[in-house]
């Protein structure tokens, strides 16, 4: 991938130029920004432009052998790490290596792809990934090789949160005192999850959203879409180029989370001076805590989307308001008066703390059943 194929940030790739041009690529940095931001392509662009010795202007004007290679995202200098877990194929002790193919085949359907997606492409969305151990000595070997074209070697490590604490304290050392010509570039979507230790040994490089004329843009020339439709997108993307590309494809949910979301606040509503009615948000929440875990986050993200965008219903920022329910029984104007500025934080913060407790293996139903009791008395707050 070249740096012109990266959507915006364009004071990035300004510091990338001049910093190859000087000489100076710090061995380790640590690249922060949203879902959709363009973090993973941008990585893979500054490898290409480093490893394949691209000028500035068109950026392919380098090594063409080495340029092939990255199409195909196969140059033996570079080296992925992203979170696995076990799926039908790998039973046992799962490392970036044996799911190579898989990602190759992933970043060449969509770089800008998150998380979840490449959960669903391997089949592990309803466990959670992680980068362990293993991971961690797989990567001791592969850089305590020389480099194949004799130049430098480069170490993506996407989604770098999900290293664990044995993983992360063996890659210490190395992150500090690396081979010579040795680059990592680490990857995440939130820095408060990242270990000190690591954040410390590392440059960090700040990632915006993109701005909607960047999204709408790229939706009309990348995938040939009306203008009208294509701003209409970027707006609901909210700076994520991978949201804007489902709801351009219109790809179908695997999980009906807009429904699960009006069962869960109409039985909450009912549980108020109703103790029969407990029992819905209970029968809910064991419903809820069945399924897997990357599941059950990306459901509580969905409730923040959606509280978020009642809220803004109930103050009258209609121009901010694009959340269209599917359920033709479910009215958002009628709801949104529920959540305000005296309960809005309060939700949030039950949400995020739910999220923080499934991720760490807590009890589903007990955390759920407790949002849901929570839930109850936040919107009848007055």
């Amino acid at each position: 991938m070249l740096l012109k194929d990266v959507l915006g940030q364009y004071h990035i790739k300004n510091h990338f130029i001049k910093s190859v041009a000087a000489g100076r690529i710090p061995h380790a940095q640590l690249f922060v920004g949203p879902e959709g931001s363009g973090t993973l392509p941008m990585a893979i662009a500054y490898s290409q432009y480093i490893l394949c010795s691209n000028s500035e202007g068109e950026n392919n004007t380098g090594n063409q052998s080495c340029n092939l290679k990255f199409e195909n995202y196969s140059h033996p200098d570079l080296h992925f790490v992203f979170p696995v877990a076990t799926n039908d194929q790998i039973k046992s002790r799962p490392v970036s290596a044996n799911f190579l193919i898989q990602w190759r085949s992933f970043l060449k359907e969509n770089p800008y792809g998150g998380l979840f997606d490449w959960y669903k492409y391997i089949g592990i969305q309803n466990k959670q990934g992680q980068i362990g151990v293993d991971e961690a000595t797989e990567i001791n070997k592969a850089l305590s090789l020389k480099a194949y074209e004799g130049g430098y070697k480069v170490m993506i490590i996407w989604m770098a949160e999900k290293m664990n604490n044995a993983s992360s304290n063996k890659l210490l050392k190395l992150l500090e005192e690396p081979p010579a010509k040795t680059i990592f570039i680490l990857i995440t979507e939130s820095l408060d999850d990242v270990l000190q230790t690591i954040l410390s040994r590392c440059q960090v490089i700040d990632f915006m959203g993109l701005s909607e004329v960047t999204i709408s843009e790229a939706l009309i020339n990348r995938e040939n879409c009306e203008e009208n439709e294509a701003l209409k997108i970027a707006y609901q993307s909210e700076g994520n180029y991978n949201k804007a590309l489902h709801l351009f494809k219109k790809d179908a949910d695997d999980y009906p989370f807009e429904s699960w979301f009006i069962q869960w606040v109409r039985s909450a509503f009912k549980a108020k001076g109703n103790a029969s009615a407990i029992q819905d948000l209970i029968s809910w929440s064991e419903t809820i805590a069945g399924l897997g875990r990357e599941v059950q986050k990306q459901f509580l993200q969905y409730c923040i989307h959606f509280f978020r965008q009642a809220l803004l219903s109930n103050y009258k920022a209609n121009n901010l308001v694009y959340f269209e329910p599917t359920e033709s029984n479910f009215n958002l104007e009628k709801f949104s008066p529920f959540v305000d500025g005296s309960n809005i934080n309060d939700i949030f913060k039950e949400l995020e703390n739910a999220i923080y407790h499934i991720e760490r293996n807590g009890n589903s139903k007990i955390i759920l059943t407790d949002l849901s009791i929570k839930l109850t008395r936040l919107i009848h707050k007055k």
